[in-house]
């Protein structure tokens, strides 16, 4: 690639990555040319017209322009990036609150269970079409996604086209570095080895200096217990959101599930207890955890929904030089973009970086299916991410991720194939609901709420 390299950010109107991202191109202090693209030309202004302030705040040599057809700008592309949402917050919405009236309880439903199944059935056909653009206009591209359902969406790219689609979420080097934190490490002298699938991958190797780290993280953890320290904790980000617990005790507190998992198994769960409890809808019946139900009055989801608005609201402001421009934006803090470019970079230089990516298995974890999308232990080469093979993975951590892989594939040919028995099967198989009446009630239900979005049903 040369020096100046080209990136196009598809689904820019997302209210957090634009920002972040533009942050990281701007503190890597490099020449870009980015091209923003969104489908909704007023989501694509407010992106636009932030990007534009932040280059000009720093003077950098970062150069910003805009469609609505991403056909437009994808020829010549040197790295693409998806972050899409079919339908906003406003179809996510429902994606929750739909289910809960069949007892259906949700604090993310984004990737996994009622809420994710639906989301994938209008997601798949979008990223699918990006693809077969990408594959046409910019087949030399590096090409990432961040949009969720993401094991869903990069295994359905896969299976549809020969996009060679990487998946990228920043939520296991963060629970990394938490579990840095709770044994008392620098995150730099801590590593680890990973394999699952997103938002529910076992950290099954950590490593202080080289040792094993995880008799610390028990001795902290009974210290915790002994204390009471494992109640889940009042003082919660918005929406519950464990996953921004940078303090050791903060991550116990939060965490108690995902705890006892390492309890049983051996192996750490990523990310934390408001995704992982997702993949496990018969421990919690009517959504009930801690005396309180999920998405409701824990780990809420209507607050993670009045949460983005207000960013977004925030971002339109200073778009418009309504509002000065926030400095914070350029904080290098918990955010998804903030691995991207250094991702990018390692590629470029064959830095042989280590990071967390969900690309097609092909035998590196022997004892999980081969065709499988996983987010796996991975290395920037010259050739790409990929990723480490490990023979050693537990077939005991294997068995727990089987269900979960085979319920994803079952909602992927769902989504391909607009089959309205795969969808109530996925539902079925998932464990969120066992009536296949109420399945099929859902199902329809869902259906008609999200028809706009859903071409391959019609």
């Amino acid at each position: 690639m040369a020096d100046r390299k080209r990136l196009v950010l598809i689904g820019a109107g997302s209210a957090m990555f634009t920002q972040g991202l533009i942050a990281d191109i701007i503190l890597a202090g490099k020449a870009w040319d980015v091209s923003l693209v969104d489908v909704d030309p007023r989501a694509l202004q407010v992106a636009e017209g932030l990007a534009k302030r932040m280059v000009a705040a720093k003077g950098m040599d970062v150069k910003v322009d805009s469609s609505t057809d991403r056909r437009d700008v994808l020829p010549g592309a040197d790295v693409v990036v998806t972050t899409i949402g079919v339908g906003g917050r406003r179809a996510w919405e429902a994606d929750v609150l739909i289910p809960r009236k069949y007892g259906v309880h949700q604090p993310v439903g984004d990737t996994i269970m009622a809420g994710g199944i639906s989301r994938a059935l209008r997601m798949i056909p979008a990223m699918v079409d990006i693809a077969g653009d990408v594959e046409e206009l910019a087949p030399n591209a590096l090409f990432f996604n961040y949009a969720n359902p993401m094991t869903c969406n990069c295994w359905a790219v896969r299976k549809a086209t020969k996009a060679n689609i990487v998946g990228l979420c920043i939520g296991t080097i963060h629970v990394i570095q938490e579990l840095a934190d709770v044994i008392g490490a620098p995150h730099d002298e801590v590593t680890a080895l990973a394999a699952g699938i997103n938002h529910f991958t076992w950290v099954y190797d950590l490593r202080w200096k080289g040792q094993d780290a995880w008799p610390l993280a028990r001795q902290h953890v009974a210290e915790e217990r002994a204390k009471g320290g494992l109640e889940v904790s009042k003082d919660m980000a918005p929406g519950g959101d464990t996953t921004m617990a940078t303090k050791g005790w903060r991550h116990v507190a939060y965490n108690p599930f995902s705890w006892s998992l390492f309890d049983a198994y051996g192996a750490y769960p990523a990310v934390n207890d408001r995704h992982v409890v997702e993949f496990f809808p018969e421990r919690f019946p009517q959504g009930k955890y801690n005396g309180k139900t999920m998405g409701i009055d824990i780990m809420v989801f209507e607050d993670v929904i009045r949460h983005g608005d207000k960013i977004y609201a925030d971002m339109a402001e200073q778009a418009a030089g309504r509002q000065p421009l926030s400095q914070a934006i350029f904080d290098r803090s918990l955010g998804e973009h903030s691995q991207l470019i250094e991702i990018i970079d390692g590629i470029s230089a064959d830095s042989r970086k280590i990071v967390y990516a969900n690309l097609p298995n092909k035998g590196a974890i022997p004892n999980l299916p081969y065709d499988a999308v996983l987010e796996m232990t991975s290395v920037a080469t010259g050739r790409g991410l990929l990723p480490v093979q490990d023979a050693t993975y537990p077939d005991m951590l294997a068995a727990v991720q089987m269900r979960k892989i085979t319920g994803e594939e079952i909602t992927v040919e769902a989504a391909l194939t607009g089959s309205r028995n795969l969808f109530v099967e996925a539902l079925l198989f998932d464990g969120c609901i066992s009536d296949r009446g109420a399945a099929e009630k859902l199902a329809d239900e869902l259906l008609a709420a999200q028809r706009q979005y859903l071409p391959q049903f019609d």
